[in-house]
């Protein structure tokens, strides 16, 4: 340590308060956080890039410090998908620091992972008053059992109204309208499901009418139309 010669001059002077950090809310406890390994949570982060063309949801399970669990979701950005396979990557097993301060390959991405830091050091984290936390696969559990990420695409224009294209559910196949063309519901098709049934032997048709779904008033429709065609 280099001192300068006006401070190797100066008297010491003792320091009496010792004031410590606010304790924050980590899996069930109150914690003094001093150290990366002091940093416990599940929480989630999202980015967007610079020209605001795409946007990142990044997850992660964080464990005395290293990161044991990364889900990344991204959107509208086509490069961001491969973006987001590198980063996957390189999160599990770093510090989040290291992760923090490491090029994850997308801005969407890097500022995804600036955000979710600054929720888990101050303890706002999904997991902040579940004991011991959330188990490492928490991440799986929230893309529900199809194992793929909920997404939402709506279009509408003044002069031919809304067309919803996906739901949470899945692919949107018809759009349940009443008397007066207003919107009463819609049916899917759950993409996630279908291929869970091809994969275990069912031939496409039969696997698309047992992933059909509905949501709403459909059987009172006075008409459904396809939103991708009509």
């Amino acid at each position: 340590m280099i001192y300068t010669h006006e401070v190797q001059n100066m008297c010491p002077v003792a320091k009496g308060a010792k004031h410590e950090p606010a304790p924050i809310p980590e899996e069930g406890r109150w914690v003094y956080s001093k150290e990366i390994k002091d940093i416990s949570g599940f929480t989630h982060g999202v980015g967007w890039c610079a020209p605001q063309q795409g946007a990142c949801k990044l997850s992660l399970n964080v464990k005395n410090g290293i990161i044991e669990e990364a889900l990344v979701e991204t959107i509208g950005c086509s490069g961001m998908t491969h973006s987001a396979a590198m980063a996957a990557e390189i999160l599990q097993g770093k510090t989040i620091l290291e992760a923090l301060n490491t090029d994850l390959v997308c801005d969407a991405i890097n500022t995804a992972m600036r955000e979710l830091f600054l929720q888990i050091v101050y303890g706002r984290t999904q997991s902040a008053f579940s004991d011991d936390g959330l188990a490492i696969g928490a991440g799986l559990e929230d893309l529900g059992k199809g194992l793929r990420s909920q997404v939402g695409t709506m279009y509408a224009t003044k002069e031919k109204g809304v067309r919803y294209l996906e739901m949470a559910e899945g692919y949107v196949t018809g759009i349940a309208l009443d008397e007066n063309d207003e919107v009463i519901g819609y049916q899917f098709v759950s993409l996630g499901k279908m291929t869970d049934f091809i994969k275990a032997g069912d031939d496409p048709n039969t696997a698309w009418e047992k992933a059909k779904g509905q949501y709403g008033r459909v059987a009172d429709a006075a008409k459904i139309i396809d939103p991708r065609k009509e």
